[in-house]
C-alpha cells in the first residue's frame, strides 16, 4: 500500500491522541512533560515565609500563590489543607541586587537581582520523590534602570522561573 499519496486524516489522529490519554494505567500524563501518579489528588501550598536580609513585601506572597495555582491548574490537583497527598513548604533565602559588568570607570554596567528559595516537598504517596532543595534564579538588568519602577517586574520574572524549577523537580519524571 502507498502511504505517500494519502491524504492525512485528522480524524485517526484525534482518536489516536484521546486513546493515548485515557491510558493512563501508569499516571497522568501531560504534553507539558508532567507526570503525576493517578493517586495524587490533593495538593497543599504552605505560606512560602521570606527570611532574606533585604525584603520585599509583597514577594512571599506572590511565590505561594504562583506555586499554589500552578499545581491547581497545571497538574490539575484539588486544594486540600489536612493530610494532602503532596504539599510544599517553603522560605526565601535570599533576595539580592548585586553590580556585575563592571566598566572601565569601576561602574557597573547592569545589575543582578537574585531570588533563593529553600524548598521542602512531601509526597505522602512515595515517599522516595520527597526533597528539600535550594533554587535561585537571577535576572540582569541595565544599572540605568530605577530599579524600584522595575522590580515588579523583574521579581515577577525572576519567580515565574523559580515556580517552574520548582514544579518540575517534583512532578517531571526524567
Amino acid at each position: 500500500m502507498n502511504f505517500k499519496n494519502r491524504p492525512f486524516n485528522i480524524t485517526y489522529f484525534i482518536i489516536f491522541i484521546i486513546g493515548m490519554m485515557q491510558n493512563n494505567s501508569c499516571g497522568v500524563y501531560s504534553f507539558s512533560g508532567i507526570s503525576i501518579p493517578t493517586e495524587v489528588k490533593t495538593v497543599y501550598v504552605a505560606y512560602i515565609k521570606n527570611k532574606a536580609n533585604l525584603i520585599e513585601p509583597n514577594l512571599s506572597n506572590n511565590i505561594t500563590e504562583k506555586l499554589k495555582t500552578k499545581c491547581l491548574n497545571e497538574a490539575g490537583l484539588i486544594w486540600q489543607e489536612i493530610n494532602p497527598d503532596v504539599s510544599f513548604f517553603g522560605e526565601i533565602k535570599e533576595y539580592k541586587i548585586d553590580p556585575i559588568a563592571i566598566q572601565e570607570n569601576e561602574t557597573a554596567a547592569k545589575n543582578r537581582l537574585t531570588i533563593s528559595l529553600e524548598i521542602t516537598y512531601i509526597n505522602n504517596i512515595d515517599n522516595s520523590k520527597n526533597f528539600n532543595q535550594l533554587f535561585s534564579d537571577y535576572i540582569d538588568f541595565n544599572s540605568d534602570q530605577n530599579f524600584y519602577n522595575e522590580e515588579l517586574e523583574l521579581n515577577n520574572s525572576v519567580a515565574t522561573n523559580l515556580i517552574e524549577n520548582i514544579f518540575n523537580a517534583a512532578f517531571l519524571n526524567w
